[in-house]
């Protein structure tokens, strides 16, 4: 959930940054992405209505963020809802019998109840013949679920596996919060995996965490440690927190190291990648990696500007917008990273 607004200078204390000290990585070939679809609410949120609303700067969000407007969900509307239609999409576009799919997969952590899961919910309701269940890594939600979807496809043990990444942001960030609210959105993606031909899928792929930082970007109330009361609610608890200095610095650095890692792993250089979909967390993030790989604009595909950070709905949301405009196409290596809360991060190089 790395979408942050670097904060101004002030006295606080001196803010950590964590690097990236994984040197793991793995393959995972005979997969293919048969279809993806997207789906975002229909309320359009501009920073200037923001600024009505609440007071905030619409021009500041812009310049420290990119984000020129987000989409919240009207009340009746919630991360099931979106995952149902994003899927919906997805199944239409890879052409196939909803019948054949034997595993759904949702990365979530805005799930509508703590149970049942909101996969069980979306299978309900497609009428679907399979197991279910949620993945929780925030922003890395979707890479995580990508990759744990995939091995039951390569091993045969999956014929059809459905991956949803979807989360409803304007539901646990606070109004109040002029550094945070205006930052999420929300919004879902989905994508069908099937079997593929050896050449085609994760010819590298890095997932890793860093716990220690996880209170860099938390939720403290809500959990098992930290049960939702009257107390914790008028203290805020339930919503998000972020330490947006920090994690701004964290997100730069591992994007840039996780992607060199990768593409070193596999010999490939960035001249041999022909798209970059990176979490759409903040302009900034994505222009630094830009810098610092000498990744050329044009490899770049983004939707920050209409969306904000949408989470575990970033990634498989601008990866379906860049299919539908006809920017992946057959053999292409598209590289995917999602980072955020845990701190969690998932970089996966496919061949299409």
């Amino acid at each position: 959930m790395a979408s942050v607004i670097e904060a101004p200078v002030t006295d606080s204390p001196p803010q950590r940054v964590h690097v990236l000290n994984s040197q793991r990585t793995n393959s995972l070939m005979g997969v293919r992405i048969l279809g993806t679809g997207s789906f975002v609410p229909e309320n359009v949120v501009t920073n200037e209505a923001l600024n009505t609303r609440f007071g905030f700067d619409a021009n500041w969000i812009k310049e420290r963020t990119g984000i020129l407007e987000r989409r919240h969900a009207l009340p009746g509307v919630s991360t099931f809802d979106m995952g149902v239609a994003a899927a919906e999409k997805a199944i239409q576009a890879a052409g196939i019998n909803p019948a054949e799919i034997d595993l759904l997969v949702v990365g979530t952590f805005t799930p509508d109840y703590q149970c049942p899961s909101t996969a069980c919910l979306i299978q309900n309701r497609l009428g679907l013949d399979c197991a279910a269940f949620d993945l929780a890594a925030a922003c890395a939600g979707f890479m995580y679920s990508l990759v744990t979807a995939a091995q039951f496809v390569a091993s045969g043990n999956a014929k059809y596996a459905l991956v949803i990444g979807a989360d409803c942001m304007s539901r646990i960030i606070n109004p109040g919060d002029q550094r945070t609210y205006p930052l999420f959105g929300d919004g879902a993606g989905a994508v069908i995996l099937a079997r593929g031909d050896s050449a085609q899928g994760l010819v590298c792929y890095q997932m890793g965490a860093d716990g220690s930082g996880g209170d860099l970007l938390d939720r403290p109330a809500g959990g098992a440690k930290c049960p939702i009361t009257s107390e914790a609610i008028l203290s805020g608890q339930h919503y998000l927190r972020m330490d947006g200095r920090s994690v701004f610095k964290w997100a730069v650095r591992l994007v840039q190291d996780t992607i060199e890692l990768v593409l070193e792993r596999t010999g490939f250089q960035v001249a041999d990648v022909s798209l970059f979909l990176l979490h759409q967390a903040n302009i900034r993030i994505i222009d630094a990696a830009m810098e610092s790989l000498k990744i050329p604009k044009e490899k770049i595909f983004s939707n920050v500007h209409k969306y904000g950070n949408t989470s575990a709905g970033s990634v498989p949301l601008v990866l379906d917008e860049a299919c539908r405009a006809g920017r992946v196409r057959s053999g292409d290596l598209v590289l995917m990273c999602g980072f955020g809360a845990g701190l969690s991060w998932g970089t996966g190089l496919f061949r299409w």
